[in-house]
């Protein structure tokens, strides 16, 4: 199986060797493009891939070198030495390395890591063992041409993906210290793969929370073409979109743009001039072309740029377009400088630095100078071209070092090289210390807070024989992956915690940079402003915007006003605003609800409260004046009761019928107290209160006035048809009749009352109030009382008829004219009372002033003449003007038949026999007297009984008096005493 799988191996390297996409060479010689690489010999190999050249247009490599590239590759030297000269890591091992050049291309990359492929093939080779004493073999000491127990790179995430899927096939880890693409995480593609980085998915995260912080609701993106670009804007669109972000326009930059590509993106960002924010996610350079394109377009708008890693803080990548780049807020991952690195490369030059075949080329970038040629520096092909046509300002003079006086600057991914090379030896100590029964006394606690002192150059080992024994040597790089590389947790140089989860990601924390002009100064830098490590934290108020005051909008619509909702128009993210009604409130971005009845929204419209629940008031002017009016009404009624009750058996009193009295005063008092439970908080007891109260109140007064209007009507028809004694006009007959027709009325308010239970209900005249009401409908209400109009009608029926008896009798006149007001008060109120039904104040006063209107008629009208009789003449409430005496003249013709005089009645009594008389009180009476046929006592008070004939002496409905005669007149409808 072993043989197989070997067999397989070597099957896919050659079918890579002979892909023309790998352009796979074999090295000719020592400058050969292929080999030019750093290669230092060790125990344990590890490789590295660092972009030390930019991307060539027509060649693999471009003829400049990438600073960030090379401060990387001597961060892995810089690295490897200390641990090399540190004892507590792989005491007695040495590690040694190969680093190839990538040239910042996925494909060349590719041919280039075959060259660790190749080396991890010559494993089966034994030459590389020595056995010095026929014991086990052993690696022999310092051998370069050993396999790579790992892979340190490479930086862009398209390089990772073609290198990690070959190194994947030969068990070869490989960390990365800046790749951060989300597929990368994958374990069932990439599952020998770990960085020291976090993957994009949470620095996407991070620059949707910097919009979301800045309320832009409508931004473009950049990204550039591969995976670094690629699977980062799509991880940054998905959560833009979960969260309400909008995409104005997405452009993508081709790995072969040119100056019109980048032309064309600007313009189509310009067309959407309401999406300020432009997020880019591309690398370096592709950036810096972005950039130089707006600067050529001459935008009158800036845009606002916010920009992944790629840009980060690096500073070469704005020179000459720190004017366009003004106000960018950038995400770069938070990394400590390590201070021990600066001393390293300050002391390095291309005399000293005899090992990095690239260096020479990076001097000469970063000084503008050129070297003198020496043998002693090899130089490659490609940097031989790079000298051609170019003519040099100056020699590089010897005395020339790094320092930040001539630009330089720790490369952001400095910290993630180390710590990966730093993970490496941790992972490989732990597996010396289990394979090989290493004896060590460092504890793990120890490893992660203690670091050697700093040793930059290369350990030398007078130990001749390697302390990796071929249990080591020969583990698997799979299980080393699984079992050693992820279970690796300490504390960096830095300071910071360094371990990996079981994807093989590092933790995510990330520095938001601000690129601002220096105060004072016409110089610019990068400054933080905040931090994200599983949430923003930002501080607003320290953030510089390129030509803007303040904070820039950045939306397609401007967010709605309180109260208003959002109505699409195509993008998500473009709306118009409507308002929702008055009686709405907010539900959501989208719609209104109605609040319901009764319900009124908050200011802010978000949700709704209970209107204050209106009735009358005992303090509101509404019900102060009908409660005075009623309150008089009942004072002046209870005043005519006591009065009539103290002249109980007095003559006038007597004769004016007390029953009905009574009766008619009751139900005037129970109007008045109708007021009170009109007026009163709606409750069950109070509506029923208002039911009975009011259709019962006035049935007792139109109900008696009938009753006695009824009898005046009958006996004075009557008189003149016949002599014969008329039925029911007796007081207990009155008092039943008129009970009957209240029981009546009663009878219907019991039927109402079943057919409609009292109760209370809300009623709404309006959605701004909220009135509690007795549960009665204006029309039921309206024939609740038809009975009591059928009562008034018939009375006033009855006044009309009787308005031209006798004046002794005219109470009627009375009776009448209290109908005829009583109906133009119920005439004018039927119609204020029903089209004042949205103001329920008006409504109730209305109601409670027209039934003390009705009471204060009858009142007056029927009792005031009576008042004051008793009150200021009682000397005339005497039987004697209450029963006067007349005599009456009789005809001859009558007489025999006895026929009544020209007076209208007959002589039957003797002189000085006083007949009872009626009429109205306060009035002159004739002393022509009507006896009425019906009083029980008249016998008594005449001896004889007094025969009513008809006369020509009675005229136009008036019997004519006596001259010189004075008769107090009294009702005819109470003429028998009592």
């Amino acid at each position: 199986m072993q043989l197989k799988k070997e067999t397989t191996i070597i099957v896919v390297v050659m079918v890579l060797s002979w892909s023309p996409g790998t352009d796979l060479k074999r090295p000719t010689n020592a400058h050969g493009q292929d080999t030019v690489s750093v290669s230092l010999p060790g125990d344990i190999i590890l490789g590295g891939l660092f972009p030390v050249h930019e991307k060539g247009e027509g060649a693999p490599c471009g003829p400049k070198v990438y600073n960030r590239g090379v401060q990387r590759l001597e961060a892995m030297l810089y690295a490897i030495d200390r641990v090399n000269n540190d004892s507590n890591i792989l005491p007695g091992i040495t590690i040694g390395v190969h680093i190839l050049d990538t040239c910042s291309r996925d494909t060349y990359a590719l041919n280039q890591s075959l060259q660790f492929v190749r080396a991890s093939l010559n494993n089966l080779d034994t030459s590389v063992f020595e056995c010095s004493d026929a014991s086990s073999p052993q690696l022999r000491k310092n051998a370069s041409s050993g396999p790579v127990f790992g892979v340190i790179g490479g930086s862009y995430s398209s390089v990772s993906l073609q290198v990690a899927n070959l190194l994947r096939l030969f068990h070869i880890p490989q960390i990365s210290p800046a790749s951060t693409a989300k597929t990368l995480s994958d374990k069932s593609r990439f599952d020998l793969f770990a960085r020291t980085v976090p993957p994009d998915t949470f620095q996407s995260v991070a620059l949707v929370d910097i919009l979301k912080n800045f309320n832009w609701s409508y931004v473009s993106t950049i990204h550039s073409e591969g995976s670094y670009g690629e699977y980062g804007i799509e991880a940054f669109h998905k959560e833009a979109t979960e969260r309400h972000v909008c995409i104005a326009v997405a452009e993508k930059v081709p790995s072969a743009a040119d100056d019109k590509v980048f032309d064309t993106i600007i313009g189509k960002l310009q067309k959407k001039p309401n999406a300020r924010g432009v997020v880019l996610f591309t690398r370096a350079e592709d950036a810096r072309r972005i950039l130089q394109a707006a600067k050529r377009a001459n935008l009158s708008q800036p845009f606002h740029w916010i920009a992944s890693d790629g840009w980060g803080k690096q500073q070469k990548l704005l020179e000459g377009l720190e004017d366009i780049a003004e106000g960018a807020i950038t995400v770069e991952l938070q990394s400590e400088i390590i201070e021990d690195f600066d001393r390293y490369m300050m002391q390095l030059t291309p005399g000293t630095n005899q090992r990095n075949p690239w260096f020479a080329e990076y001097w000469e970038d970063t000084f503008n100078c050129n070297l003198a040629p020496s043998s002693e520096q090899p130089k490659s092909a490609e940097s031989t071209e790079v000298k051609v046509g170019i003519k040099a300002k100056t020699t590089c003079d010897d005395s020339f070092r790094l320092s930040d006086k001539v630009g330089y600057e720790q490369e952001s991914k400095t910290q993630f090289v180390v710590d990966a090379v730093y993970a490496f030896a941790y992972a490989l100590h732990n597996l010396h210390y289990d394979r090989c029964n290493s004896q060590s006394d460092q504890t793990s606690e120890q490893r992660r807070h203690q670091h050697s002192e700093s040793v930059w150059y290369r350990k030398v080992s007078t130990d001749s024989k390697s302390q990796a024994c071929p249990d080591m040597a020969n583990y698997d790089g799979k299980d080393f992956y699984n079992n050693y590389l992820l279970n690796v947790s300490f504390i960096d140089l830095a300071g910071s915690e360094v371990k990996f989860d079981r994807q093989g990601d590092g933790l995510a924390r990330y520095d938001i940079l601000n690129y601002q002009r220096l105060e004072n100064s016409s110089g610019y830098q990068y400054k933080v402003i905040g931090k994200w490590f599983n949430g923003l934290q930002l501080n607003s108020e320290t953030v510089v915007w390129n030509k803007e005051a303040e904070q820039p909008t950045s939306a397609c619509s401007l967010p709605c006003e309180v109260g208003m909702i959002k109505k699409q128009q195509g993008d998500t993210c473009c709306w118009i605003c409507d308002s929702c009604e008055s009686f709405e409130y907010v539900y959501d971005e989208f719609t209104c609800r109605d609040c319901g009845p009764g319900l009124w929204p908050y200011t802010d419209k978000l949700s709704c409260y209970s209107l204050d629940i209106q009735y009358m008031r005992w303090n509101s002017l509404f019900a102060l004046i009908p409660m005075a009016i009623a309150m008089f009404g009942i004072t002046v009624t209870i005043l005519v009761i006591v009065l009539f009750a103290k002249n109980h058996d007095t003559p006038l009193v007597r004769a004016s019928g007390r029953e009905l009295s009574y009766t008619l005063l009751f139900g005037i008092l129970v109007c008045y107290c109708n007021t009170f439970a009109l007026i009163a908080k709606p409750t069950i007891g109070s509506c029923v209160l208002q039911r009975f109260g009011i259709g019962v109140g006035f049935s007792i007064i139109y109900s008696a006035l009938l009753t006695k209007t009824n009898r005046i009507s009958r006996i004075f028809h009557s008189a003149s048809k016949s002599a014969q004694r008329l039925k029911y006009i007796s007081p207990q007959s009155q008092v039943v009749i008129t009970a009957s027709l209240i029981a009546i009325q009663v009878l219907i308010t019991m039927i109402w009352m079943v057919v409609e239970p009292p109760g209370t209900r809300f009623y709404y005249p309006d959605r701004t109030e909220v009135i509690l009401k007795c549960k009665i409908q204006d029309m039921s209400f309206l024939f609740s009382q038809l009975y009591n109009m059928i009562l008034i009608t018939i009375c006033t029926v009855y006044a009309i008829k009787t308005r031209k008896i006798p004046e002794n009798f005219n109470e009627s006149k009375f009776i009448g004219f209290t109908m005829y007001t009583t109906c133009i008060i119920w005439l004018a109120f039927v119609p204020i009372y029903f089209g004042t039904g949205n103001s329920y104040e008006v409504q109730t006063t209305t109601l409670c002033i027209s039934i003390s209107l009705s009471a204060s008629v009858a009142l007056v009208c029927l009792y005031s003449p009576k008042v004051y009789i008793l009150v200021f003449h009682p000397d005339k409430n005497v039987r004697k003007l209450t029963m006067n005496s007349t005599v009456y003249r009789r005809s001859a013709a009558a007489g025999a038949q006895g026929a009544p005089s020209s007076s209208g009645y007959s002589r039957a009594q003797g002189a000085g026999t006083s007949v009872p008389t009626g009429g109205a009180v306060g009035t002159t009476a004739s002393s022509s007297v009507l006896p009425t046929q019906n009083s029980p006592n008249l016998e008594e008070v005449t001896g004889q009984k007094a025969v009513v004939h008809k006369t020509s002496e009675y005229s136009n409905g008036e019997f004519l008096r006596e001259e010189g005669e004075f008769v107090e007149p009294m009702p005819i409808c109470n003429q028998v005493e009592n």
